[in-house]
């Protein structure tokens, strides 16, 4: 199992547990999990804690999340800068933290909501690259 944030299934299958026993344990409060919308999330350090595994010292570490929103991008536009944007994030896969970047365009609205999450330097990178797509465009934009 991966570190982080993981799902009542993965835990199940981790444990070789049924996932109404992890449910279970959940809502007895015997394992620690939080609720998002309708599915529990069990943290790592929580697994660990349930299961009697030592945790494993963290090294400190800062993460970024940002939402971005652009209003009055057309289809083409929002196409060319979530593929601008996401190429990029490929291009830093060398390190440790991969940033995870997801993007949202909603016709109707003409709304593009990008998601960023990772380290503050490449998160502000990405910004800094969405930043200056958008103002050389803004003029250009289609409706």
């Amino acid at each position: 199992m991966e570190s982080g944030w993981l799902s009542v299934e993965q835990v199940a299958e981790g444990l070789g547990l049924h996932v109404r026993t992890v449910r279970g344990y959940i809502r007895s409060g015997r394992l620690t999990a939080v609720r998002i919308g309708k599915q529990y999330r069990i943290a790592r350090a929580d697994l660990d804690a349930f299961t009697g595994q030592p945790n494993p010292p963290e090294h400190p570490r800062a993460e970024v999340s940002a939402v971005v929103e652009l209003s009055g991008v057309g289809q083409r536009t929002a196409d060319r800068l979530a593929t601008l944007v996401t190429a990029g994030a490929q291009l830093r896969h060398d390190r440790a933290e991969p940033l995870r970047i997801q993007s949202i365009y909603d016709d109707e609205r003409a709304r593009l909501k990008i998601v960023i999450l990772g380290d503050p330097a490449t998160a502000a990178d990405v910004l800094h690259t969405i930043h200056s797509v958008w103002e050389s465009e803004n003029g250009m934009l289609e409706s």
